[in-house]
């Protein structure tokens, strides 16, 4: 080959790879892709990263965003990459709203509500003797209105904060009544509303009735009041009721069974090095045939209870299998007001059992009627669990 023919290939090649190159670079420009950033695979350092993306959503992102709805998202991905849906983030916001589900009391008018996929808000219950049920309120009313302000794109949790406040202020409600299609406006001051997660009764001249459906803070002192009661009425045989209880402070649960078993180990826990801790329960406690009943929506602390009961002997579990959640969290606060709940902990029954993932199977598995699921509220004469447990304990005493 002589120079001229080489010179000819050589500058050829080159105006190919030019080519090459501007449509490759343009089509990466066409794609809103920094095309330098491609070829390279580089380790970076994580605040590095974040400055970086950062930078790229300043220059690039279409419209304004929120940074700080970013840095939030940012620390809840990154908790939640630990691929464990019992260990998350929570916003100061959330953290607030969750340390005041567990103290069992809050300031507001007393009614829960929950919100529809479209956004709509509808009250579910309302608390016996508080503001919003003297006042008129109804299930199924739906409150549109807070304070003349509509709530329309509002969280649930910022329109919980909207109707709560200090002792003694007011709050204006308006709803939407579907039963006759019109607006009712309902002034209500704020009280402080104690939440009951204890209800008990006589079933009969010797059976006692008592329903946790969870365990907080007040949870305990609830729970001694009402067996006392029960006692000096003669109790002589417990049905305690655990069905649809999602579980709560395991300081509270551990209380109560120091109360109801045997002496003994209620339940340990090991962690990540295999520590080993236990709750032990005293040898004075009610010794009296009791029932339990559970479903699969006895979770967390209402398990730790209903393993130590079938364990020790010292009740008969009725109903059906339970959730299956064998994990202890703890909550961290961090310095700006968020936190961290994080599974730090397995719990076992007392004779080692795992119930994580499984639930507990009842000693007497007894099914709910056709067309009632766990949760449903069921009357006593159709509720076959209760019926069951009922004659079981007969049968003890």
């Amino acid at each position: 080959m002589n120079k001229k023919d080489f010179w000819k290939g050589f500058g050829a090649a080159v105006a190919v790879m030019v080519v090459c190159i501007l449509v490759w670079r343009t089509a990466l420009v066409q794609q809103w892709i920094p095309w330098q950033y491609l070829p390279f695979d580089v380790a970076m350092p994580k605040s590095a990263k974040i400055n970086l993306i950062e930078d790229f959503l300043d220059k690039y992102y279409v419209d304004d965003y929120d940074k700080d709805m970013v840095n939030e998202g940012m620390y809840a991905g990154m908790v939640a990459g630990v691929g464990d849906r019992y260990t998350y983030y929570l916003t100061a916001d959330y953290l607030n709203q969750f340390l005041r589900n567990n103290n069992g009391h809050f300031e507001g008018i007393g009614v829960k509500v929950y919100q529809t996929e479209d956004g709509e808000v509808t009250v579910y219950s309302l608390l016996e003797g508080y503001p919003a049920q003297r006042a008129g309120l109804l299930e199924g009313d739906v409150i549109t209105k807070i304070d003349g302000a509509d709530i329309s794109g509002l969280t649930l949790n910022e329109i919980a904060n909207k109707m709560r406040g200090p002792v003694g202020s007011t709050v204006e409600i308006e709803v939407l009544r579907l039963s006759d299609g019109a607006q009712h406006s309902f002034t209500l001051e704020r009280e402080d509303i104690v939440e009951k997660s204890v209800e008990g009764r006589m079933l009969d001249d010797e059976k006692g009735y008592i329903r946790i459906s969870s365990f907080k803070e007040n949870t305990y002192g609830q729970f001694m009041e009402t067996l006392n009661d029960l006692q000096a009425q003669g109790m002589k045989g417990l049905v305690l009721d655990l069905r649809n209880n999602l579980g709560g402070l395991v300081r509270i649960v551990y209380r109560i069974g120091d109360e109801l078993l045997p002496q003994g180990v209620m339940v340990y826990t090991e962690d990540t090095n295999g520590k080993r801790e236990e709750l032990i329960c005293d040898d004075k406690y009610l010794d009296i045939p009791m029932v339990v009943l559970v479903n699969g929506n006895s979770a967390s602390s209402s398990e730790i209870f209903a393993g130590a009961a079938k364990d020790t002997g010292a009740g008969t579990l009725v109903g059906t299998q339970t959730f299956g959640k064998g994990l202890v969290q703890r909550l961290f606060t961090l310095p700006d007001g968020s936190g961290i709940n994080i599974t730090i902990q397995k719990y076992f029954t007392p004779n080692g059992t795992s119930i994580h993932g499984t639930g507990i199977t009842p000693n007497d598995v007894v099914e709910l009627p056709e067309g009632y699921v766990d949760g449903d509220e069921i009357p006593e004469e159709e509720d076959t669990q209760l019926k069951e447990g009922i004659r079981v304990l007969q049968e003890k005493i």
